[in-house]
């Protein structure tokens, strides 16, 4: 996966494309990845970078500061998984199948590929960080356009506020996103979006006439 520093604008000190702050993210993905998030210290960091932890202080505020930049990488990963199994597809039940699909795949494949970025997912879940705000909003988002596409295609009722149906049909991905809750409906992965995605269209279908 591609390093990016600038997932995150606030999350760091200096300028995101500065070449400390890269190396800064990609020794704590390594660390993190080897030893976990939390066994993990700034001082740690800086020793395996070769800089002290004042200078490390200097382009990030905190630990979870690094912590976001790399939680917000994972999330943009599955984002472009997402709209690239979008791209060139029309019809919006067609849509939301593939909004389904997609991102419970990848929201498994990442978060449970490996154990100990996992835990930095659970962190930044359990204490609802900014790239995790912003992540649930966007794909909260994506949702509602797909289902306001429907409705402007007539293949979706239109008689409920579409804040409230957007916000429904959200909430059944929301176990597939929230990493806490993820290895638990892991077994089901299989069969889970497809039956999840036909229930939707159930409850957006447009009522005989």
């Amino acid at each position: 996966m591609p390093i990016s520093t600038s997932a995150v604008p606030d999350a760091g000190r200096g300028p995101a494309e500065h070449d400390v702050r890269t190396q800064i993210i990609e020794a704590a993905t390594a660390h993190f990845s080897h030893y976990g998030y939390d066994k993990t210290t700034v001082s740690d960091l800086a020793k395996a970078i070769g800089f002290s932890k004042a200078y490390i202080y200097k382009f990030f505020t905190s630990k979870q500061a690094i912590g976001e930049v790399i939680c917000a990488n994972c999330l943009s990963q599955i984002e472009r998984d997402v709209d690239d199994a979008l791209e060139g597809i029309q019809a919006p039940p067609e849509r939301l199948r593939a909004l389904f699909t997609v991102i419970v795949a990848s929201s498994l494949r990442l978060f449970l590929q490996d154990r100990r970025l996992y835990e930095i997912a659970v962190a930044a879940a359990t204490d609802d960080w900014p790239s995790v705000q912003a992540y649930k909003h966007r794909i909260r988002q994506r949702v509602e356009d797909i289902v306001q596409e429907g409705r402007a295609a007539g293949v979706f009722e239109s008689t409920t506020p579409l804040g409230d149906t957007s916000r429904a049909v959200y909430q059944v991905l929301v176990p597939y996103l929230n990493p806490v809750t993820l290895p638990h409906v892991s077994a089901l992965h299989a069969e889970a979006p497809e039956a999840l995605h036909q229930l939707v269209l159930r409850s957006l279908a447009m009522p005989p006439k």
